[in-house]
């Protein structure tokens, strides 16, 4: 055996109860700050007399980080799509935070207050490093609007787990950190994404870590209803977290991490067994993101326990050793390339098994060209690319077409390096107009009933929503191809709507094939990218 799972364990005392005070609850997505807003308030669980009521800050910074894409993701992109949402739209959020509130409205303690919240990055894991500037002025935000905040008991931060930035080695243990010199020795919990690439300086920086257990991420809203219920349970001193950390020192690329097939819906069952047999624990693993070349890559297990370090070490040990023993299955696989793979789906409408899903799961820019080039040279119809990012085609598009005009243009093969090659397109536009949060996309119909979205920006397409929207009648159909890893399957695969789905490993920015990559920062040994 080349290599063993690193080991740590923290832990906090109980805290005594607190005097009564509001429970203020502040959220934002990007840099939180106290202010009135939407009020409700918590009723006691099953009624009766109040219990020590307590004040909860809630905060939000994240971002999966591409850091092999081109475009450096600073202020500007973080404020892209607009001004901070404010009041009951931050409450509306059907996310960690709006579970997080669902959980904490379940204790008494007075009102919830709404505040601020920013917006995603644009481009998302299209995005590379984040600035230091960025960085700098979110998390000073954040740990400033903390402070503000009269009487706070606790903290909760709602992060991804995969945010690179430039000098900051591990940004989210940092934030966390940085938190805790601002807000003194009180707890602070945290909520993650399965992509977090973390190591145990967070379960040292934090008092407590919950991370999603599905991809798709159903469970987001679960996880933070759980933050809040122990958080409110720790500052009672109901609870006293202990925490075990574990790298099983085994890095997956994102296509092979879907929860819904084995063995990652094995290893997800896994936690849950335990969680369901012992009380009071909470069996979390990060799978990882590969795409970024930073030192805590890959899978992670994080145990929190009530006050029990032996079985917070004992669960941890099982979760890594079982994650090690399963690596070639789960990060040994091998996908198709592109031309196997369009025969393939070629093949499979062929045979009616329509319509046809193919993952381009590498393109982690929206721009490449090579399975749409590939469909055009073996002769594909009644296909339709969803989507390929090119703002400088639509842009050509409007100015010299209406719908129903004809016009001839290049698209993609230029955003990076495995974009492939311009496809010049000869079509009819079908649509021309906003669609969600673009301003303006296009549709082209060419060849034998095929059809090609153009979106400004990386757009992942994860139900068959947007054909309706755009004019486009699923049911004429063959191959539909989609930029997406494992989201496309809430919308194709749960709901039974595709006939068949192959996952395609063109060239991209984010190969299934790990050792084709040139890291730099991240551990030597790790399955399988030491194998090179």
């Amino acid at each position: 055996m080349k290599v063993r799972p690193s080991r740590v364990s923290s832990s906090i005392g109980a805290r005594s109860p607190l005097l009564r005070v509001p429970l203020l609850i502040v959220g934002s997505v990007l840099v939180v700050f106290v202010a009135t807003g939407a009020v409700s308030s918590c009723a006691a669980p099953g009624g009766g007399s109040p219990a020590d009521a307590i004040v909860i800050g809630v905060a939000s910074f994240s971002h999966e980080t591409c850091t092999f894409c081109p475009n450096p993701t600073g202020i500007e992109e973080f404020e892209f799509y607009g001004p901070r949402l404010r009041g009951e739209e931050v409450l509306r959020d059907g996310g960690y935070i709006g579970g997080f509130m669902h959980g904490a409205a379940a204790y008494q303690g007075g009102d919830v207050v709404a505040a601020y919240a920013g917006r995603g990055a644009r481009g998302g894991s299209s995005g590379s490093w984040i600035t230091t500037e960025a960085f700098e002025k979110y998390s000073s935000g954040i740990v400033a609007a903390l402070q503000e905040i009269d009487g706070l008991d606790g903290v909760y931060l709602a992060l991804h787990g995969a945010m690179a930035v430039t000098d900051v080695p591990k940004p989210e243990a940092e934030l966390v950190r940085r938190v805790r010199a601002g807000v003194g020795d009180i707890p602070i919990f945290v909520t993650y994404d399965l992509h977090a690439n973390e190591d145990q300086e967070i379960t040292e920086a934090a008092d407590g870590v919950f991370i999603t257990k599905r991809y798709p991420h159903y469970d987001a809203a679960l996880q933070g209803e759980r933050a809040a219920r122990v958080l409110v349970r720790t500052i009672r001193g109901t609870y006293s977290p202990t925490m075990a950390t574990r790298k099983p020192n085994v890095i997956t690329p994102s296509v092979y991490q879907g929860t819904g097939v084995s063995p990652a819906r094995d290893i997800m069952e896994r936690a849950r067994r335990w969680e369901n047999r012992e009380r009071d624990v909470f069996v979390s693993v990060a799978f990882g993101f590969a795409y970024a070349d930073v030192p805590d890559v890959g899978a992670t297990v994080i145990v929190v326990t009530n006050d029990d370090q032996e079985l917070a070490d004992r669960i941890a040990d099982d979760m890594s050793d079982y994650i090690w023993r399963i690596r070639e299955e789960f990060a040994g696989k091998i996908l198709p390339k592109t031309r196997e793979g369009v025969e393939m789906a070629i093949a499979a409408a062929s045979e009616g098994k329509t319509p046809v899903v193919v993952a381009d799961h590498s393109d982690r820019t929206g721009n490449s060209t090579h399975i749409l080039e590939e469909l055009i040279r073996q002769g594909g119809r009644n296909f339709c690319i969803a989507t390929i990012s090119d703002a400088r085609a639509i842009e050509q598009i409007a100015a010299e077409a209406g719908v129903g005009d004809t016009v001839t243009v290049d698209v993609g093969g230029y955003a990076d390096e495995f974009a492939g090659n311009p496809v010049a397109i000869t079509g009819a536009v079908e649509y021309l107009g906003r669609y969600g949060q673009f301003e303006q996309v296009a549709v082209l119909a060419f060849g034998d009933n095929n059809h090609l979205i153009l979106t400004p920006a990386l757009h992942q397409v994860t139900t068959p929503g947007i054909f309706e929207r755009l004019g486009l009648n699923l049911d004429e159909l063959d191959i539909v191809v989609l930029k997406s890893r494992v989201h496309f399957r809430r919308g194709f695969h749960e709901t039974g709507l595709a006939g068949a789905i192959f996952e395609v490993d063109a060239p991209g920015l984010g190969p299934a094939d790990l050792t084709t990559i040139s890291y730099e920062n991240i551990p030597k040994d790790i399955y399988p990218v030491y194998q090179r």
